[in-house]
């Protein structure tokens, strides 16, 4: 018999739990649903965390016959280079604010065939630049942990969604850092795929020149990997073929690793020495994996600043991607309709030549190189995500000039980069909190198509210190 879900028993259940009740016919779609968008309405005004609520097709949805492994569960896309047939996909760019496609992006229908429900696309920063999520189409999203602190970025509006209990995970994308940093700000788990390991996005096989990754934020490590087993798979005509793996990704996840050799770092490769904070929660990560049997050495890859070669490529995509909307609207497209830092990225763009292209890609190889080389010794690399604490908002934004936000990001986000860089995968678990009650994630790297290994390192952390019923305490009304 199917009843009523309350809000306390939508929240203690994960996606996986939550499509388990829905299988059993204890609960309806139609009932999760509005579970869903009832703790949407309730957190929305607080966190701006949704870019295009989508309640009405949610509930239509919910009402009709469909299957899955997850199916009748509320999810959300993030509104960024991942289409929903018909929803405006802006990029978060005031440039792009009256784009609406035709059809879904290929992660989207794949998403709906496992049964998920989106009941909104969620906030993002331009382009997917900014490790915050602030702009000036949708306004500054904001940390459910603390208000005045931003909830990272670029996919920060999924990442404040689950955090707040709205939905249990959300479609995230990461070129730099985009699942695991707002993954850390807020609490949550969150892994970077491998490269070619899901599609990149819509009408495209690689985001940034292969740098940009799709998969989810979780409150759940089942609901991760459950959710990669739902989805994984080279888009269509890739150039790039996902890694291999023949298991279940949700099953690596219930089984113990074997003693793993882990690498500590605890300086960037560039950039100033990371806040007590974050070297804390590396230092307490580190001696839960030895208490759990792990090996554990402080020594890192000799990797050089690749900053310049990224800021080259960055800026050439800006660029592209303006320069293909003016040839759809038929109109120079302005400064004013752009972040100031997205305008100065579109004008290095111009900037960029071919011979700068192939000197990045040549670094980004020799990196991979060294990576593989550096893995022959260490099964995984345990940093920092962020050197700062989840950073004040306007702190990092895109509304600033050159100069003071190369400073602020070279302090506050100096480790991600590089595995985008590699290809390789890599996770963000929130095993530590300061002192002031906010998240402070760590990252675990692992060699390319090793997905495997770090869900089974994720799910012993899981069960060894859960973090699950560990939630913010939403929250008092705005002034």
């Amino acid at each position: 018999m199917v009843t009523m879900i309350t809000l306390d028993d939508y929240l203690s259940h994960d996606a996986v739990g939550l499509a388990a009740l829905v299988a059993r016919h204890e609960v309806s779609a139609a009932e999760l649903v509005a579970a869903a968008i009832a703790r949407a309405q309730e957190v929305e005004p607080q966190l701006n965390a949704i870019a295009t609520p989508l309640y009405e097709a949610a509930r239509t949805r919910a009402g009709r016959q469909f299957s899955g492994p997850f199916a009748g569960v509320p999810f959300a896309i993030k509104d960024l280079n991942h289409a929903v047939a018909g929803v405006p996909l802006t990029h978060g760019s005031r440039a792009f604010a009256s784009h609406i496609p035709r059809a879904n992006g290929e992660l989207v229908d794949r998403y709906l065939a496992a049964g998920l429900i989106p009941i909104a696309t969620t906030a993002s920063s331009e382009f997917g630049l900014s490790v915050t999520t602030e702009s000036a189409l949708y306004g500054a999203t904001r940390n459910p942990w603390n208000r005045m602190l931003s909830a990272g970025g670029s996919s920060g509006g999924s990442a404040a969604l689950v955090a707040a209990g709205v939905i249990p995970a959300a479609h995230a994308t990461d070129g730099g850092g985009s699942i695991r940093i707002p993954a850390a700000a807020c609490g949550l788990f969150g892994l970077k795929p491998s490269r070619g390991r899901t599609p990149a996005g819509t009408i495209r096989t690689e985001g940034w020149s292969g740098l940009a990754a799709a998969h989810v934020v979780s409150r759940s490590v089942r609901d991760s990997a459950a959710l990669l087993d739902a989805t994984h798979g080279a888009p269509f005509g890739a150039r790039i073929a996902e890694p291999e793996y023949g298991g279940s990704f949700a099953h690596a996840a219930t089984r113990d690793p074997r003693p793993l050799r882990i690498a500590i770092q605890r300086r960037p490769f560039a950039g100033p020495q990371p806040h007590p904070d974050c070297l804390r929660a590396i230092d307490d990560a580190a001696a839960l994996c030895v208490a759990l049997g792990h090996g554990v050495e402080e020594t890192q890859p000799d990797l050089p600043d690749l900053t310049p070669h990224l800021l080259a490529l960055l800026a050439a995509h800006t660029a592209a991607t303006l320069a293909a909307r003016t040839a759809t609207l038929g109109r120079p497209i302005g400064d004013d309709e752009i972040e100031p830092i997205t305008a100065a990225y579109r004008a290095h763009g111009h900037a960029v030549t071919g011979l700068d292209l192939v000197a990045a890609e040549t670094a980004f190889m020799a990196a991979a190189v060294t990576m593989a080389e550096f893995h022959r010794h260490h099964d995984l690399l345990l940093t920092p995500v962020l050197g700062r604490p989840p950073a004040p908002l306007g702190s990092v934004s895109l509304d600033a000039t050159v100069e003071d936000y190369s400073a602020a990001m070279a302090g506050y986000s100096p480790f991600t980069a590089y595995q985008n860089v590699t290809g390789q995968p890599a996770m963000s678990v929130p095993l530590h909190w300061s002192d002031t009650d906010v998240p402070i994630g760590v990252q675990f790297v692992a060699r390319f198509g090793e997905e495997a290994l770090l869900f089974s390192l994720a799910g012993q952390l899981e069960r060894t210190r859960p973090w699950f019923d560990r939630r913010p305490a939403l929250l008092e009304v705005m002034p």
